[in-house]
């Protein structure tokens, strides 16, 4: 059974994790293989856990309250049209704020650099030579203002939608992020850079991106896998988009990024409770294709309108309460939350190692390991209860 973190209120934990976690404790070796090629050695799920904010000037007790849940990343616009402040002037403050807030907490950012200012082709993205350069200072000062602090730089925010301005153009958006990766590498070398954030793991534009020669400049690629079917259905298309990755930069290893992904609780057929539900296994999921972080849409609901998908993202309520400091609860926990909790509570140092042969499609049963004890993670797809055994040497059988 399950063991929830320590002071939880057992009634509000939601229901499918008693049936998704048990405990085992096993001498174990660890290997993972797959037909489409899945890193192995892959760090703890639990490095890799995080979330999408909107601030950089949080309420009191907010990131206390993000970081209970385990969130040890969090992604944030880093806005160009908010940091030069005037041409070829640059004020990072805001960020700096941010960062002082995360640091107690151990949480690392993921900066996406973003969208378009008003002083360059007037007001659209970036599709001048003018355009660009600017955009390339700007964000190779920004790099070497933060350089060694851990930060992954993202390049836009899904370029292939309605974020690119006045509409997506791939050859514009791919001649920026060599401009960008460019003058980067310039001016802080071994800063980490992604991209391109897609909408959905669009492979025309992924591979207009490879073609240009950006994976010379990514150590690694970033996606937004949403869907309104089950989070296991990505598999297939990480599998496809490993492979294309393995035809541009053969012999490079590229990890792949889930930079953006969330369930709207206002979604037809979903409530909180499936939300919650589809949090654990979108994160598991990923930790068993070799997808090592992987960042939930959203931190909070950005309304309260219920019937507005927009706004039901969120792990937590949108009202913030000043009242809850003194325990800690300064949003109203969603089940998506207590999801986050439990499972990196109970996840916390654990390695992906393998997922087991047993029981048919629709059933998961993943294996993670920490030195010498093992737990795993077993749901089904399935709208079927059945048994599913799982024999004592597939358990002791890490290889």
């Amino acid at each position: 059974m399950l063991l929830p973190p320590k002071n939880f209120n057992r009634h509000r934990i939601p229901t499918f994790l008693c049936a998704l976690t048990l405990l085992l404790s096993l001498t174990t070796s660890s290997c993972a293989r797959s037909e489409c090629a899945i890193p192995i050695n892959n760090p703890p799920i639990t490095d890799g856990l995080g979330v999408n904010i909107h601030f950089t000037d949080p309420h009191p007790g907010e990131i206390k309250m993000l970081a209970a849940a385990g969130f040890r990343w969090v992604r944030m616009d880093f806005k160009w049209d908010v940091t030069e402040t005037a041409a070829g002037s640059y004020d990072f403050a805001p960020y700096e704020r941010l960062l002082a807030a995360l640091a107690p907490y151990k949480i690392r950012a993921l900066f996406i650099l973003d969208y378009n200012h008003r002083l360059y082709d007037n007001g659209d993205s970036p599709h001048t030579e003018a355009g660009r350069q600017a955009f390339a200072r700007w964000a190779a000062a920004a790099a070497k203002h933060f350089q060694g602090r851990g930060i992954i730089w993202e390049m836009y925010n899904e370029p292939n939608h309605v974020f690119w301005r006045p509409q997506p153009n791939v050859g514009d958006y791919t001649k920026l992020a060599l401009a960008t990766g460019k003058a980067i590498r310039a001016a802080a070398p071994g800063e980490t850079m992604t991209g391109p954030a897609t909408a959905g793991i669009d492979f025309s534009f992924l591979e207009a991106c490879f073609q240009a020669g950006l994976l010379e400049y990514w150590t690694a690629v970033s996606v937004h896998p949403y869907r309104q079917s089950d989070p296991e259905t990505v598999a297939s298309d990480y599998c496809r988009l490993r492979q294309m990755i393995a035809t541009y930069a053969p012999g490079k290893q590229i990890p792949i990024i889930s930079g953006e992904w969330g369930y709207s609780s206002a979604w037809r057929g979903m409530n909180e409770e499936k939300q919650g539900e589809r949090l654990a296994r979108h994160w598991l999921i990923n930790a068993a294709n070799g997808i090592n972080i992987s960042i939930w849409y959203d931190w909070h609901d950005d309304g309260e309108d219920a019937n507005e998908a927009e706004h039901r993202f969120g792990t937590v309520a949108y009202a913030y309460k000043s009242e809850g400091l003194a325990n800690g609860d300064v949003y109203d926990a969603k089940p998506a939350y207590l999801a986050a909790k439990t499972l990196s509570a109970f996840f916390d140092g654990y390695r992906f190692v393998k997922r087991l042969p047993v029981g048919g499609a629709p059933d998961y049963v993943l294996l993670f390991r920490k030195e010498n004890d093992t737990r795993i993670a077993a749901w089904t797809t399935s709208p079927f209860p059945h048994p599913v055994s799982i024999p004592f040497s597939d358990l002791a059988n890490t290889s």
